[in-house]
């Protein structure tokens, strides 16, 4: 599902229009990206938590060139999935 058609099942689900939706959409967006970008949490209970998480500086090589490389240490985003959610991908409640 691309970005058009969770506007298109928002909007069918919540009987608002589109734009209403793509605004929602787009609000959630930025508040989880505020908050991440503040190094916090946001935790939906059943769904799943959004979380920094800290990856160290490494080895790598250019796999171009086979050149040793050195790639920095990194905040990146997560997602770790939820029991309710997870249930519900294998087939339970």
């Amino acid at each position: 599902m691309n970005r058009q058609e969770l506007i298109e099942a928002l909007a069918t689900k919540t009987g608002n229009t589109k734009a209403d939706a793509d605004r929602c959409i787009a609000a959630l967006l930025e508040i989880v990206t505020a908050t991440l970008k503040k190094g916090d949490n946001v935790a939906l209970v059943g769904f799943g938590t959004f979380e920094v998480r800290k990856r160290a500086a490494r080895a790598g090589r250019n796999p171009a060139t086979g050149e040793a490389i050195k790639i920095k240490a990194a905040k990146v985003p997560a997602f770790k999935a939820g029991a309710t959610l997870k249930a519900a991908v294998n087939g339970g409640k």
